[in-house]
Order: C-alpha cells, then sequence, then structure tokens
C-alpha cells in the first residue's frame, strides 16, 4: 500500500483573506487524501501597526491557534502550498523572511524533489498577482522543486482565469474570496497533492 502524502499549506494573511484561501487548500489536500499541516508564518509587523486595523487585530486573534511554520514542516512535506498576498507585485516580507531561513535545508538538497503550489491575493485587479506566483516559483527552482500550476485543466479556469495558481482580487481586503477563487485554490491543491502521490509511488516502486 503505498504511503499517504503529507502536505503542508504555509501561508501569511493580515486581515484574512488569504487566510480563507489557505483553508479551502488544506481542506482539499485532505479530501485528495493527504495529511494535511495548515501553518502560518510569523507576524513581522508592529503592535501598534496591528491594532490601528481593525481588521488586521480581529484576524490575529481569529487565527490565534494556528500553528507558526517551522523548517521540520517543510522536511515533513512532499507537498508545500504556499500562499501570501502581494506586496508590490512580490510576495509578502512575512512569508519572504520564512523562506530566507531555509537555507541550511537548502544546502542539505532536503528541499529537492517536492511538490510546490502556490496562491495569492491583491487588494486590486491586475495589482500583482502573477508576478508574485512567479516570484514564488524562483524559489521552488532554486530548492529543486516539483511546480505544479493549475493552469487550464478544468473548465472552472477559465472562469478563474490564472494559469499559474490561484489567485483573487480582495478590494482592499473588503471583498472575501468567492467560489471562483476558493474552487481555483482547491483545484490548485488537489492537483499538487495528485501529481505529488504518483511522484511518492513511482519513486517507493
Amino acid at each position: 500500500m503505498a504511503a499517504q502524502v503529507k502536505a503542508a499549506v504555509i501561508y501569511y494573511s493580515a486581515t484574512g483573506i488569504t487566510y480563507q484561501m489557505a483553508s479551502a487548500a488544506a481542506e482539499a489536500a485532505g479530501e485528495a487524501g493527504a495529511e494535511v499541516r495548515l501553518r502560518k508564518v510569523r507576524e513581522l509587523a508592529p503592535d501598534e501597526a496591528i491594532r490601528s486595523n481593525s481588521g488586521w487585530q480581529a484576524h490575529r486573534l481569529e487565527t490565534q491557534d494556528v500553528e507558526e511554520a517551522q523548517p521540520d514542516d517543510l522536511t515533513w512535506a512532499d507537498v508545500i502550498i504556499f500562499g501570501a498576498p502581494t506586496r508590490y507585485g512580490m510576495v509578502a516580507a512575512q512569508l519572504k523572511q520564512f523562506i530566507d531561513t531555509t537555507g541550511p535545508l537548502w544546502a542539505q538538497g532536503a528541499l529537492a524533489d517536492k511538490v510546490y503550489s502556490a496562491f495569492t491575493s491583491t487588494a486590486t485587479e491586475h495589482g500583482g498577482q502573477e508576478s508574485t506566483l512567479l516570484s514564488l516559483f524562483n524559489v521552488f527552482y532554486h530548492w529543486g522543486g516539483i511546480v505544479v500550476a493549475p493552469g487550464y485543466t478544468d473548465p472552472s479556469q477559465f472562469t478563474a482565469g490564472n494559469p499559474y495558481g490561484a489567485s483573487h482580487t480582495s478590494n482592499n481586503g473588503e471583498v472575501p474570496p468567492d467560489h471562483v477563487a476558493l474552487g481555483a485554490t482547491a483545484l490548485t491543491a488537489k492537483r499538487a497533492v495528485r501529481i505529488g502521490a504518483a511522484l511518492k509511488q513511482g519513486l517507493a516502486g
């Protein structure tokens, strides 16, 4: 019997938009048969900045029980799905800081040959969704990872429109992910788990 695929969904979210997408990814990965870890990265913003935004403060309290990501989550997982809002067309600093701690694992080759995928959100339409996903893919290439994107592998993707990964436009946090964005997130996760399982079975064989 093939060993169960292990999937880590690692995200950053300020006001909860990408958290909702991360939750959808984790649920879909579980439905696809994976053992799942949902992890948030450490917040870097000062407390006064968080308190100045009621949505930010409320979300921090809402997710206070979600465990923070550790390097062990990367070595544990066969499939790793990152999520974060964009910042000027690049990944949010909180997720980038976590990525920047992975040098020792990269040097050991511990991040190679895993399946990677990603999702993102922006405040405005065309606010850097594709460039943020592509910037994450650059990291995966350096790690020797296998990038799995949703592509146009399902009719729903012709509505969602982003072949690089799931994405959502939140109108500055006012619009939560709808069924299209959450469906694209689920498709991304299930596809990553399915291909991760095939690779794991092939390596085991």
